[in-house]
């Protein structure tokens, strides 16, 4: 029986449990990306980076509350300071939207124009991050760092192999569920999600109806930077934060949004699991389950890996273009791009 338990404990460990809390953080993030692209019909390839932002307020908020002795242990102070995370992330795109996107939105730009006023947001926001809290990897997780170890999981199975469960996977999770849930509720249930669905599938049928566009907006980039906030302090917590990763988080999550059918909430959510469980299971090293289940060194010395960590971004943009050949519209048929 421990021949089948063991590497059933490390495929856990090593792929379903990251690949829950990195597809929530992919599927917060690919949200965010959708909902800018259903109702104002652009490519925001700053997101990453607002991401980046609300992480940045959180982590100086968290540093605030630790140093006046505040906190909400066993649970990671960060969660105190999310709030203002958001209120950040909030700031920053309405900001933006006056400064940048209106004036655009009021020419009627061109997809292209916004791609390319996008990525010059997306640089002049990294810079501002850099500037503020430098290019430094730093670690807030300052609550309990797990829920299981992988010691207390051998005492209790009798088994070689240990399952660890961290916090920050955990509180992802839930905290995913939780926000995804509350945001297909506003958007199903209330008259204000409503209006903004009218808005995102017909724009003159809506303004016709007396939908106001201006309240619109706001309020999608208000849920947008509450995502982003959200998806970018999640994955601080569990992989800690450093501001350039950010940036090459762009690419999994446009992925994701593209896989699930870009402009489709439900694909958004369904994408970014699909783009984290295939990093993951294209890039683990398939050794020590082989050993397991088939005696060591059955096939040889190699590490039974399909490709190499170094490729994990690689995967995202194998899928991405795979998908726009074979089916443009992604798994739930949203806008083609």
């Amino acid at each position: 029986m421990e021949m089948l338990l063991n590497p059933l404990v490390l495929l856990v460990n090593f792929i379903l449990i990251p690949g829950l809390a990195y597809g929530s953080q992919l599927a917060l993030g690919a949200l965010g990306v959708t909902m800018v692209y259903a109702v104002l019909n652009f490519s925001n390839f700053s997101h990453g980076e607002i991401m980046s932002f609300g992480a940045m307020v959180t982590i100086l908020a968290t540093y605030w509350l630790q140093s006046i002795g505040l906190s909400i242990s066993p649970l990671p102070t960060a969660l105190l300071a999310l709030p203002l995370g958001i209120l950040g992330s909030i700031s920053l795109c309405l900001l933006l939207d006056r400064l940048v996107f209106r004036f655009y939105r009021q020419q009627r730009a061109g997809s292209v124009t916004y791609l390319i006023v996008s990525i010059g947001v997306m640089f002049v926001i990294g810079g501002l991050i850099r500037f503020i809290i430098g290019p430094d990897d730093r670690n807030f997780n300052d609550g309990d760092r797990f829920l299981l170890k992988a010691r207390e999981f051998k005492e209790m199975s009798g088994l070689s192999e240990g399952l660890a469960i961290k916090s920050s996977q955990a509180i992802t999770v839930i905290t995913a569920f939780i926000v995804v849930a509350a945001i297909f509720w506003f958007l199903n249930r209330t008259r204000t999600g409503k209006s903004m669905r009218a808005y995102a599938d017909n724009q003159d049928l809506a303004l016709l109806s007396g939908i106001n566009p201006d309240r619109v907006v706001r309020i999608t980039w208000v849920i947008t930077a509450g995502l982003a906030a959200v998806a970018g302090t999640l994955y601080g917590l569990d992989k800690s934060y450093k501001p350039l990763v950010y940036l090459h988080l762009v690419l999994p999550i446009f992925a994701a949004a593209i896989v699930g059918g870009v402009g489709n909430p439900l694909g958004a959510i369904v994408g970014g699991f699909v783009i984290a469980f295939s990093e993951l299971l294209l890039t683990f090293a398939y050794k020590k389950v082989a050993a397991y289940l088939f005696g060591e060194g059955f096939f040889g010395d190699g590490l039974l890996q399909i490709l190499s960590t170094d490729y994990k971004f690689a995967v995202s943009f194998m899928i991405l273009v795979v998908v726009l050949l074979v089916k443009p519209t992604g798994i739930f048929s949203g806008k083609s791009l």
